[in-house]
């Protein structure tokens, strides 16, 4: 199958949804990056664009239902880390299942004709930007940043300086295993290290 990469890098993704949410804290929901700015979506407010969003673009677009609420019935993080957990896992093996001609077909993208694997494309990368803004935030709550596309600042500085790429767990069933009992397993993250971890530290 010519699409399976589009299949592989879309488990990636949930993988690293899932990842960055573990890594906020109960009390980081209702934070936005601004305190006075109600235009920064806050950390809870990411998670319901991405459960709202993908289930639109999945149903609407690409055809694949997974016949579940996008939403948890209670919004809290480990809630929400189940809920995509479970469906993006159902959106995984529907993919899975589809042939060549299925991928490349055309259907409607907001007015426009575009292939079904064009859209996942744009999904991932839609996904990806937001994930963006959720590091950033977290940063800015002062939290430790695994890796996303790899190395951090947190898993040993610049790739040039042979950081590591670290997730704080090791598959998604642990991940949610390891929240429901506190969080407090995660991979453990070496820090900078003594070399600078930016471009341009000064």
């Amino acid at each position: 199958m010519d699409y399976q990469f589009l299949i592989d890098t879309y488990e990636t993704e949930r993988i690293k949804v899932l990842s960055t949410w573990s890594t906020f804290k109960d009390e980081d929901l209702a934070t936005r990056p601004h305190p006075n700015d109600k235009r920064g979506r806050n950390a809870l407010e990411q998670m319901i664009h991405q459960c709202m969003g993908e289930n639109k673009w999945f149903t609407g677009m690409l055809g694949i239902d997974v016949g579940a609420p996008p939403l948890p019935e209670m919004e809290t993080r480990i809630e929400f880390i189940k809920r995509y957990a479970e469906d993006s896992e159902k959106r995984t093996k529907a993919l899975t299942e589809k042939d060549n001609d299925w991928w490349a077909e055309e259907v409607k993208f907001f007015g426009f004709d575009k292939s079904r694997a064009w859209i996942v494309t744009r999904r991932i990368a839609h996904t990806a930007h937001h994930r963006g803004q959720q590091t950033m935030l977290l940063r800015m709550l002062g939290r430790d940043i695994y890796s996303t596309y790899g190395p951090t600042a947190d898993t040993g500085g610049l790739q040039p300086n042979n950081a590591l790429t670290i997730y704080p767990y090791s598959d998604i069933d642990t991940l949610i295993k390891e929240e429901v009992a506190g969080g407090n397993s995660k991979t453990p993250l070496p820090g900078p290290g003594e070399k600078p971890c930016t471009e341009r530290p000064e």
